[in-house]
């Protein structure tokens, strides 16, 4: 008798595996149909936000669900999906994954997402999807999606502006133009340093931030006379040339309806101070067209300079931080660590920021 009920407990046992063995393909199955998906509590549709570009680092929204629930006890992986509103998630981005059930995302890191993943253009409203993508296991297994929120973001930029240079110094080729830099995004202040050989234009960048001719472009007011007139038009304009021949200038350009000015001033650079032995009599520096920099090969004692332009201290550079950067007139000396024969670089070549180098030979 005990030989036929452990003969009897086996066939069962047997049976029960075979059972579980058959059904293992379908327990996801069973598991996605007993799945619901995660609910989205804050932010609600209709929200607006509008980042701020005083406080990066302040909080710009909390996104809040409740957690997608399956039959087993699980960890869910949980990812905030982004799109285009209206794109039905034809192409949805992938921003972050969590096991928690909140984010908290900082204006910057928002914007940063608005901006650099989805393309929102900085400080204008758009409408953005958003669901949660909740799923088990290390290959998305059995993903559910909440209902879709809609929010609209109004992103910021802290690029500013260029504006672009074409003319006979680079073959009128507005591809590239060199640029001038404006102090800040919607700014209209135009400035840098060019060099220029003849006639040329300014010109704005388009919608992808490039130079082409079609784009807004100005020239001085004064038409085709060949007179100039410091002014800025857009229609019937003139082309400008240089007031005092090739060189290196210094140019501004507002291109404000209010203002359409612009000036340039040329610039020949000179290195002066006690480390050269005198601050009266400056040396001249030589322009390298092909990196686009000032340069001098000279001897210096441990002592300091400044660089000045035109044989005057009505425009001069020094160094207030020590770290490379030029500061205009106001600028403390630059001090030479030791003596020796240097290399010294002087590069004006990103507008706005402009810098130096002391190389010992």
């Amino acid at each position: 008798m005990k030989n036929l009920k452990i003969l009897f407990i086996a066939a069962i046992s047997l049976v029960s595996f075979n059972s579980c063995d058959e059904e293992d393909d379908n327990i996801f199955e069973i598991q996605s149909s007993e799945s619901t998906a995660a609910i989205i509590n804050l932010p609600t549709s209709g929200t607006g936000l509008v980042l701020d570009i005083s406080n990066p680092t302040g909080t710009a929204t909390t996104i809040v669900w409740e957690d997608a629930t399956y039959n087993i006890p699980t960890v869910i992986n949980n990812t905030i999906q982004l799109a285009i509103a209206g794109t039905n998630f034809e192409t949805p981005f992938d921003v972050v994954t969590t096991t928690n059930n909140y984010l908290a995302w900082t204006n910057e890191e928002l914007n940063g997402i608005a901006v650099g993943l989805l393309g929102l253009t900085p400080f204008t409203s758009a409408d953005v999807d958003m669901h949660i993508k909740s799923s088990i296991g290390d290959n998305d297994s059995e993903a559910v999606y909440s209902e879709m929120v809609t929010v609209s973001i109004t992103p910021y930029t802290t690029e500013a502006p260029k504006l672009g240079i074409p003319g006979n110094h680079q073959g009128w080729d507005p591809a590239s133009a060199p640029s001038l830099f404006a102090s800040a995004y919607g700014e209209t202040d135009y400035e840098g340093y060019v060099w220029l050989d003849g006639q040329h234009k300014f010109i704005a960048t388009n919608d992808e931030g490039d130079y082409a001719w079609g784009n807004t472009d100005w020239g001085d007011a004064s038409g085709t006379d060949g007179s100039y007139t410091q002014v800025l038009i857009e229609d019937g304009e003139g082309n400008i040339a240089p007031p005092n021949g090739a060189g290196y200038y210094f140019v501004q350009a507002n291109t404000d309806a209010d203002v359409l000015e612009y000036s340039e001033t040329l610039h020949n650079w000179a290195v002066i101070g006690s480390a050269t032995g005198s601050w009266d009599n400056d040396t001249d520096m030589t322009y390298d067209s092909a990196t686009s920099t000032w340069t001098i090969t000279m001897d210096l004692t441990a002592e300091e300079i400044k660089f000045r332009s035109n044989d005057t201290w009505d425009w001069n550079y020094g160094d207030d931080e020590g770290d490379g950067t030029l500061e205009l007139s106001s600028g403390t000396n630059i001090s030479v660590p030791s003596a020796g024969n240097y290399t010294i670089v002087l590069d004006f070549s990103t507008p706005r920021h402009y810098t130096y180098s002391l190389t010992l030979n």
